[in-house]
């Protein structure tokens, strides 16, 4: 039996165990694939990874990441109250940017966090009851510390206030 004949009948019996060395495919261009690559890097370690490009959110829509899972446990309890306060989960199917290639799930997944989305006048509404809230909290601290009960001393030296209270807004250092 000839040399050809040998290997004609070794690949009838089993086949081979290693792949063909020579891909059939054609080359990729790597100059493409680095700006790919290089327009979507985070190559710098403070980079949000949760940022969303303003641009890809719908007109009149809020984008935000809720906590889908803890420690690879979710809350159910916690999804109803995100779906009761009109937050539905963002199709991966929009936005397949934002997932591995050949990615087959339906939400956009990071960290245990999901992407959700609701009408923004909604989402205005719920900052604004926010925001009230915070004022009246601080507004009850300052009459706390300004008001006396009965029998007690002023708070008052004087004329003048015992408890000041400033308010304003500055920089923070930032430690290094």
């Amino acid at each position: 039996m000839s040399d050809d004949e040998f290997q004609k009948a070794a690949k009838l019996v089993r086949p081979s165990v290693r792949p063909d060395m020579v891909t059939k495919e054609k080359p990729r261009d790597a100059a493409k694939r680095a700006a790919e690559l290089q327009n979507h890097s985070d190559t710098d370690s403070g980079s949000d990874e949760f940022f969303v490009e303003p641009g890809i959110i719908p007109d009149k829509w809020s984008y935000e990441w809720k906590m889908w899972t803890v420690l690879g446990a979710e809350d159910p309890a916690h999804q109803v109250a995100l779906a009761r306060k009109g937050w539905e989960i963002v199709p991966a199917s929009r936005h397949p940017e934002m997932m591995p290639l050949g990615y087959t799930g339906g939400m956009i997944l990071r960290k245990g966090m999901v992407l959700m989305e609701r009408p923004l006048v909604i989402t205005e509404e719920a900052r604004a009851i926010e925001n009230r809230r915070a004022r009246l909290q601080v507004r009850a601290k300052e009459e706390q510390l300004s008001a006396t009960k009965p029998g007690e001393f002023e708070r008052s030296n004087k004329g003048n206030e015992m408890t000041k209270i400033k308010k304003g807004y500055e920089a923070m250092p930032i430690p290094e």
